[in-house]
């Protein structure tokens, strides 16, 4: 670890991944809080989600295309201004002034427009640093530069809703968005000092730009690990994935505030961070794929517990397993990724990769979202616990065939 550390081009990479992180969260939770304050309506909190999932999803190919093609840092300097300027707008339209000013149903709507802007720009950040990550650290160190990586952008998801909750709770919203844009500063400062990083494309005789763009998802749908790894983090996150309606929770059942709500967001984390630190000293080698099963399987139990609390610390520490056990599938995933996938195609395995899990999380905003307004609050929570577990069964019985 010691090595890894060491180098310059990875210390800037972990530096930029950490407060561009702990930035953004600082803003989903800012606008989680108004979204609701404004609506009180989960299926908006849905909304949220699927604004973000919208440009996820469908630029996800195109741009995994276009960062193949272009130098990564340049790709990554390209999608941090985006989302800086997402985060400007962002922090004028939470200001009280702003929605008077604009009125509610127009705030929201702005609101959401920046929330896309956002995802498009993770839609090419997110291939880029998946790509970044093998040029900065050496291919036999990837499996600990994995576990390292992630347990910093779980630092971050601790730091950004724990820092974000007490700064809104206590000093405002207006000191909410400042140090959003302060800690996402300092993350783009780190991006100077990555390497250049340039296409490392082949040439490819015979196919079109579409055989070129759709590579990345005939890769993942060809190697049935991860295929199955990819399948079991979908579903796991758009069922078992609560974060969305956290702000319901907080103020229905936990009757908490933003700060209440920050320390509900960054328990995950929290959870992760431990995980992944050991991880980062004796990363998974063996029996990878039944760790993974069992990971998911803590999951759904301990989505379930959330589901049934009506305690704020029990709640706190049914999301810190949540964490724990997610974290774990996490670091396989990655692993799995990094270590199978050519230089030429990471930019585009990368945005399938998107397009399977982290769009899973937006899209399972809209799952617990309407699920909340159509069942109720609590048994929409069990509900997804349960679905993660039926999950790992058919996922399971699908590998023995």
């Amino acid at each position: 670890m010691k090595q890894l550390i060491a180098l310059p081009q990875f210390r800037a990479y972990l530096t930029l991944r950490f407060f561009l992180a702990c930035g953004w969260h600082m803003q989903a939770l800012v606008v989680a809080w108004t979204v609701y304050a404004i609506t009180k309506d989960p299926l908006m909190l849905g909304m949220v989600g699927l604004a973000e999932a919208i440009p996820a999803i469908g630029a996800a190919l195109p741009v995994g295309y276009m960062v193949d093609r272009m130098n990564k840092k340049s790709a990554v300097k390209i999608a941090c201004s985006l989302i800086f300027i997402s985060a400007i707008g962002t922090g004028y339209l939470v200001q009280p002034l702003a929605i008077n000013h604009l009125g509610q149903s127009t705030t929201i709507f702005l609101l959401l427009s920046m929330v896309v802007l956002n995802g498009f720009a993770r839609s090419m950040y997110s291939p880029a640093m998946f790509a970044a990550l093998s040029i900065v650290a050496p291919r036999q160190d990837l499996a600990q530069a994995t576990a390292i990586g992630s347990g910093v952008w779980q630092a971050a998801m601790i730091s950004g809703p724990l820092l974000g909750g007490i700064i809104y709770g206590q000093l405002g919203v207006f000191w909410a968005a400042v140090s959003t844009l302060i800690s996402m500063c300092i993350g783009i400062v780190a991006v100077f000092g990555l390497p250049t990083m340039p296409a490392l494309v082949r040439k490819t005789i015979g196919k079109g730009l579409r055989d070129d763009v759709l590579e990345g998802l005939r890769f993942i749908f060809g190697h049935r690990i991860i295929l199955s790894a990819l399948s079991l983090d979908l579903f796991a996150v758009l069922f078992g994935g609560a974060v969305a309606i956290l702000p319901m929770v907080a103020d229905v059942i936990l009757h908490t505030d933003a700060s209440g709500l920050g320390v509900l967001r960054a328990a995950p984390s929290i959870g992760s961070v431990l995980v992944m630190a050991f991880m980062s000293v004796r990363p998974p080698t063996k029996n990878t794929f039944r760790i993974l099963l069992w990971s998911v399987t803590g999951f759904g139990i301990a989505t379930i517990g959330f589901g049934l609390s009506e305690l704020f610390w029990l709640s706190v520490i049914m999301l810190f397993f949540v964490g724990c056990f997610d974290s774990v599938s996490v670091v396989i995933r990655h692993t799995l990724l990094q270590i199978h996938t050519p230089d030429e195609m990471r930019g585009r395995v990368a945005a399938a990769n998107t397009m399977f899990v982290s769009s899973s999380n937006e899209i399972g905003s809209i799952e617990s979202g309407v699920a909340a307004k159509l069942i109720g609050l609590v048994p929409s929570i069990v509900f997804g616990g349960v679905m993660t577990l039926v999950t790992v069964g058919v996922v399971k019985w699908r590998i023995r065939d």
